[in-house]
């Protein structure tokens, strides 16, 4: 199956393998909701990857027992849609995604039904087979390639003080490529101890570009261009067939790894795992990574204390492009993010919004082979973002600073991490012309 670009989460990432859409809708008919059978698959799908022992939740919920003690807020959060975590708004923009984790309005009913009927258990024989979950000291994407990866580039260790604020440590570390070698997956993991301290590892590419190349060798200064990340809800990145990355030798990589205290001294280190196509196999599309707004961000981000405010990117495409996901960051204040197409003959085409961003999330939203927006060249790429910086913003840290462009969580930022495949003219045409074609055929 061809795939685009897609996010694979920590904790979650085995529940994004297994989401299927024959979840336990049984209860949809008549009859008593249960647990065993109409429950329990539901978690086991879409909430136990970070729902267990050891990994990010608060509690676990692999159990009746669990499920029932905590299941008021477990309605609460379902039928309010903040659990799992899928922060786009479902109204306005594109709606199909590889990697979609939101439940199903059937699958809401089935959870707030169990709840208002007592919660009962039923039959202990109607529950599933328990997944296995994968350890947590493993690449995970070996699995999917049957190998380790093929480079491994870790990060100079930092020993993060036991109190005191958080720290940037941003160490550049050679590739040590002496060839050219093309990209089908990457993905980052501090080690175990580190990941305690690790609020999350940005990792950038230096390399020198050539003539044709069409983004800039720099997103942010002093770092370079964008190339993956981990976070709280995301690892790495796997590139759809006949696509890649592009490393070149000589190349460097710049990581950016964000740490907090943890009240006991912990050393810490990044590793980037790489996973290149074989040396004879050169795929026909160059993807690029780019922090979509980061510049104007820079520039002109200006937040009043005690206002909500809206602030405009424009990034122009020079060629026709597919635009594979839609990542949305902003810090401790953001509310809100949109991605707009403003084509050549002045249609505007509404991507992605966000509505309810949560700056706990750091959520990859990857479009489907058939819904990935495929633009002209000349498009305007519009993002807004919206800011609240007054005192009812949950989780402002301060609603009476003036806030400016920073890498502190209480600072603030927006961009959007994208990844985008550049066309040729004949592919352009060909893909609007199946995807015309398509339509025509479901009318």
């Amino acid at each position: 199956m061809t795939f685009t670009t897609k996010t694979l989460w920590p904790g979650l990432m085995a529940c994004a393998l297994l989401l299927v859409t024959t979840g336990s809708v049984h209860a949809q008919t008549a009859g008593e909701v249960t647990y065993s059978r109409d429950v329990a698959p539901i978690l086991q799908e879409n909430c136990q990857g970070c729902h267990r022992d050891g990994q990010m939740a608060p509690m676990s919920l692999m159990t009746y027992e669990e499920a029932r003690r905590w299941s008021s807020r477990i309605r609460d959060k379902v039928v309010n849609r903040v659990m799992p975590p899928w922060h786009m708004d479902q109204t306005v923009g594109i709606q199909d995604f590889q990697n979609d984790i939101s439940l199903s309005d059937a699958e809401i009913d089935v959870i707030a039904r169990w709840v208002d009927s007592g919660a009962p258990q039923g039959n202990p024989d109607d529950l599933p087979a328990p997944v296995v979950w994968p350890a947590d000291n493993v690449w995970h994407m070996a699995e999917q390639y049957g190998r380790q990866p093929d480079l491994i580039v870790k990060s100079v260790p930092w020993t993060q003080a036991a109190e005191g604020q958080d720290q940037w440590w941003t160490p550049i570390v050679e590739t040590g490529l002496t060839e050219d070698r093309w990209v089908t997956a990457m993905e980052v993991r501090p080690t175990l101890e580190g990941r305690r301290v690790t609020h999350h590892a940005v990792v950038y590419l230096q390399q020198e570009e050539e003539p044709g190349d069409f983004e800039s060798v720099v997103d942010v200064p002093g770092q370079g261009s964008y190339l993956t990340e981990f976070a709280v809800g995301k690892i790495g990145d796997v590139f759809r067939e006949n696509t890649g990355k592009l490393l070149k030798a000589g190349s460097r990589i710049a990581f950016d790894n964000h740490y907090h205290s943890v009240g006991e001294e912990v050393t810490a280190q990044t590793e980037l795992g790489i996973w290149f196509l074989p040396r004879d196999e050169v795929p026909k599309y160059r993807v690029y990574s780019s922090a979509l707004g980061v510049q104007q961000a820079m520039a002109t981000l200006d937040i009043p204390p005690g206002k909500v405010t809206v602030h405009h990117a424009y990034v122009p495409i020079r060629a026709p492009v597919r635009i594979e996901n839609y990542q949305p960051h902003m810090h401790m204040r953001g509310k809100a993010m949109s991605m707009e197409a403003i084509l050549p003959n002045g249609q505007v085409q509404m991507l992605s919004h966000v509505a309810n961003f949560d700056f706990a999330w750091h959520v990859n939203y990857v479009y489907t082979d058939d819904s990935a927006p495929v633009l002209p060249a000349g498009t305007m790429i519009h993002i807004t973002a919206w800011h609240d910086n007054t005192a009812e913003a949950r989780g402002n840290p301060d609603a009476t600073q003036w806030v400016g462009w920073g890498q502190r969580s209480y600072d603030e930022m927006y961009h959007a991490h994208v990844n985008l495949t550049y066309l040729t003219d004949e592919d352009y045409e060909q893909i609007v012309a199946d995807r015309r074609a398509q339509r025509a055929g479901n009318d």
